[in-house]
């Protein structure tokens, strides 16, 4: 524990716990902390709001009581003063230097701010998301010309984001000219909401209409089931379009899965749909490399594709496995070796993947379940000893492969209404005809196996 006559003690603190939260929470909750005065019996802080303060007491107490003294109950002796609010009126000169300045009535919008980290250099490309790659560069070289709007979708924590900023920084270094929003769809909607409450709608229509030129949203699936705040969308990327300023969308599911509506759907696969897969085994182990070189952790090759082989989930849980080692390490002087990846990250690892499923797998298991043709499962006859096998098919595919239901349709050469159409029928069958619940359970057994 480090005493409080060291002078700078909350510097200490904050390199400790900057490593240990994300670049957002700690410019967020942290930064704007300062240290007042200290002594040997307490430190005095100064806090923006009674939120910041709630926030570090909550998250950081067992590591203020490392660093800080503590009372004979065990709380960090820590006294905070809230700082008064300071409206600081923009300076001309400020404005007239802006690369591109808001409309005279129109206010600065809520927006996320670019991650310094989420840039194109920094992002690991591998078989899974080089054509995402591609077409984002595509889109960040030439804004509103090459693929418009731009749709990616896919798992928790695989770059999408990441490829977002990346867009953002982009355009920001090599069109300056461009206003780049970036802003999560939750983000969006709250404007909305305070825009109604201030009276100010026009205000916003004005910005995200005139005023932006391009238009990144992170996770358009929050827009699910809020027919009011869709439609008020839908019609900003309307006008966006028809001004050929570019827009881009992310979401954990293609289009035409998410409850959105039809119209909706329909402008959002204008463009083109981009799918970001999970990294092979090769290309974690790449991430890994860089996360650790980051940290300046030196890994062994043979470690480095134990955790990629055990680790497959999503890339953040990736970086997480180097952020614990890299305390570990630094607390223990421990050597990583495979033992102290097994014994640190035992929750985190998990059993290697299975080969991936097919398609072709299924048919075959099918076919062979309810003897007939993998030939006339591919073809077109819709007698019922060949429909319904052909729809078990379909229904295991959509269950047992990780794909969007379009791909799906072009492995079985139909369309992604037809799957959704099979599957929603043997779901009702098989509450009431136990003989093809156990012809289904067979089948996947085989495929299993």
């Amino acid at each position: 524990m480090l005493t409080c006559d060291t002078p700078n003690i909350w510097t200490q603190f904050l390199e400790y716990v900057k490593d240990r939260c994300s670049p957002t929470a700690y410019g967020n909750w942290l930064a704007p902390i300062h240290l007042l005065e200290f002594s040997n019996d307490e430190i005095t802080l100064e806090v923006p709001n009674v939120f910041v303060q709630e926030y570090l007491l909550s998250n950081y107490k067992k590591d203020l009581c490392a660093f800080l003294p503590v009372n004979s109950q065990g709380e960090p002796c820590v006294n905070f003063v809230i700082s008064a609010p300071v409206k600081k009126p923009v300076p001309q000169r400020e404005v007239s230097e802006a690369v591109v300045p808001p409309s005279s009535d129109v206010e600065e919008r809520v927006k996320v701010k670019l991650n310094s980290n989420y840039q194109f250099e920094t992002f690991i490309e591998g078989p899974s998301n080089q054509f995402v790659k591609s077409a984002a560069l595509g889109v960040a070289s030439r804004p509103g010309r090459s693929y418009n709007p731009l749709f990616i979708h896919g798992g928790v924590g695989l770059g999408k984001t990441h490829i977002l900023h990346s867009i953002g920084h982009y355009v920001q270094k090599h069109h300056r000219g461009q206003r780049v929003q970036c802003i999560t769809t939750e983000a969006f909607i709250n404007d909305l909401v305070d825009s109604l409450r201030n009276k100010s709608v026009d205000k916003m229509k004005r910005f995200y209409r005139s005023d932006v030129s391009v238009l990144l949203v992170d996770d358009i699936q929050f827009l699910q089931n809020r027919l009011n705040f869709e439609e008020e969308f839908c019609n900003t990327f309307e006008a966006l379009i028809n001004q050929n300023k570019q827009i881009v969308i992310t979401s954990d599911k293609p289009p035409a899965q998410l409850k959105l509506s039809e119209r909706m759907i329909a402008r959002m696969e204008w463009g083109l749909v981009a799918h970001m897969g999970m990294p092979e085994v090769e290309t974690r182990v790449a991430i890994l490399q860089n996360k650790a070189e980051q940290k300046g952790l030196k890994i062994p090759s043979k470690v480095l594709f134990f955790i990629a082989e055990h680790i497959h989930n999503n890339v953040r849980q990736l970086e997480g496995a180097i952020n614990r080692l890299s305390a570990h390490c630094r607390l223990l002087k421990e050597s990583i070796t495979e033992e102290l990846v097994e014994r640190t990250l035992r929750e985190m690892l998990q059993q290697a993947p299975k080969n991936k499923i097919t398609v072709e797998q299924i048919l075959k298991s099918v076919a062979a379940v309810f003897q007939v043709r993998v030939s006339d499962l591919r073809g077109s006859s819709r007698t019922k000893e060949i429909a319904l096998p052909r729809q078990v098919a379909m229904y295991l595919a959509k269950e047992m492969i990780n794909e969007s239901l379009m791909t799906l349709g072009i492995s079985f050469g139909k369309t992604h209404s037809t799957i959704l159409h099979a599957c929603k029928n043997i779901e009702k069958k098989v509450v009431s005809n136990e003989t093809l619940r156990r012809q289904i359970q067979m089948v996947r057994r085989n495929v299993d196996t």
